[in-house]
């Protein structure tokens, strides 16, 4: 079958909650991936960042195959002997206490907010299902009916409500808004510390740190949402590293999985993640072997490779070699690490659609933005066969009007 069949098949029999590029990809290796078709092209999305340590990278794979033949799921109703491990490896790269496991990343927020709001009861001594969480405009932390309820984007709530209550807004970077929304019932404040669907939103500089004081004069827990910006995307291990605070509780998944298998997690210490207690959350899934493994070894191949510190050089590479190139329609060039966002004045599925006709695959957000995030493992020379191709279609689309 060739593409336009699998199109077809999709088309017909699959909800149409996703519009992808009209790829379809049959292989992967690196930062490249084949379509069915035989034709490469370079992945600058990285699946959102799963894959930060490269398609199909065979250190992970050999570990995913041989814990597949022995044991892959048991629940947590029994131990298992990779689950400490995972614990173990996480406390030496993060130097958090303990650690919950669970799948998806929407099911590692919703964890987060379900042990700030029992902290808020048990520690901090809220009046019952008073607690609030203070979320920030232009936020993106999943998809399930609780999340998408404290989003200020339409396309993500419009049509799913009720929504759950208990959720209040502050202006993304703007710390004395964050004052402003801050009460006695007040448990926690979730942020990102770079938007990522947003369009790699950077924060203003020092509003991590004040974050972190208001945070801490208030007796608040400060949640840090590192499932894209973490593990290696922004150039260090978490981007609330850029300003030296220690969030509370800081969320993870994505790479920690190496794109192999679903795995997510929270990190705090004993004080906070210590307040769930058992029977009182869990997952079937969450924890299981296979995952433990694969995690494992994820985390390993980003220390060993030296991805995180390949990330920050990379990046600011490719950043400076984007901004070099001229356009009117272009705004800004932004990034962390190899997480860049391009800015245009126009629709931005056009400038996706031509790239991918040059070989280079990357998505847009916010109609006008194009993310580039490739693996990890990009060199420069591919770096520079990048932006050749960027450029090109830049050009091309100066002439034309839409």
């Amino acid at each position: 079958m060739n593409t336009k069949n699998f199109i077809e098949i999709e088309e017909q029999y699959g909800a149409h909650n996703y519009h992808p590029l009209d790829v379809v990809v049959q292989e992967a290796e690196g930062v490249w991936v084949t379509d069915v078709e035989g034709k490469k092209y370079m992945d600058c999305l990285a699946a959102y960042s799963a894959v930060n340590q490269g398609h199909c990278h065979p250190k992970i794979y050999d570990v995913f195959a041989e814990q597949a033949k022995h044991v892959t799921l048991t629940s947590r109703a029994f131990r298992n002997d990779k689950l400490p491990m995972l614990y173990k490896k996480l406390n030496e790269m993060t130097g958090y206490d303990m650690s919950l496991p669970m799948n998806s990343g929407a099911e590692a927020v919703e964890t987060a907010i379900k042990t700030a709001r029992r902290w808020g009861y048990d520690v901090k001594g809220i009046e019952k299902d008073k607690a609030e969480i203070v979320v920030a405009t232009g936020n993106f932390h999943g998809r399930t009916t609780t999340i998408v309820g404290f989003s200020d984007d339409p396309s993500s709530f419009g049509g799913f409500g009720p929504f759950t209550p208990g959720f209040v807004f502050h202006e993304y970077g703007n710390v004395e808004d964050l004052k402003s929304k801050i009460n006695k019932n007040t448990c926690a404040v979730l942020i990102e510390p770079i938007q990522g669907e947003g369009g790699i939103v950077i924060p203003p500089e020092g509003y991590l740190k004040a974050v972190e004081q208001v945070c801490k004069e208030n007796n608040i827990l400060f949640i840090c949402d590192e499932i894209q910006a973490g593990l290696g995307r922004s150039g260090k291990l978490f981007a609330h590293y850029y300003e030296n605070v220690r969030p509370d509780i800081v969320i993870i998944g994505k790479a920690l999985s190496g794109g192999y298998y679903p795995v997510s997690a929270i990190l705090a210490d004993k004080d906070v993640l210590g307040v769930i207690k058992p029977g009182e959350h869990g997952s079937t899934f969450g924890g299981n072997p296979l995952a433990a493994a694969v995690a494992v070894r994820s985390l390993e191949v980003l220390e060993e490779e030296k991805l995180i510190e390949h990330s920050f050089d990379t990046g600011n590479y490719f950043i400076d070699k984007l901004r070099a190139i001229d356009s009117p329609h272009i705004v800004e060039v932004r990034g962390r690490g190899l997480w860049i966002g391009f800015v245009l004045d126009r629709k931005a599925r056009p400038y996706c659609e031509k790239l991918m006709d040059e070989g280079l695959l990357a998505k847009e957000t916010h109609e006008n933005i194009i993310r580039f995030a490739p693996p990890l493992v990009i060199t420069r020379d591919e770096v520079d066969w990048a932006v050749e191709k960027i450029e090109k279609v830049v050009k091309e689309l100066d002439k034309e009007e839409f």
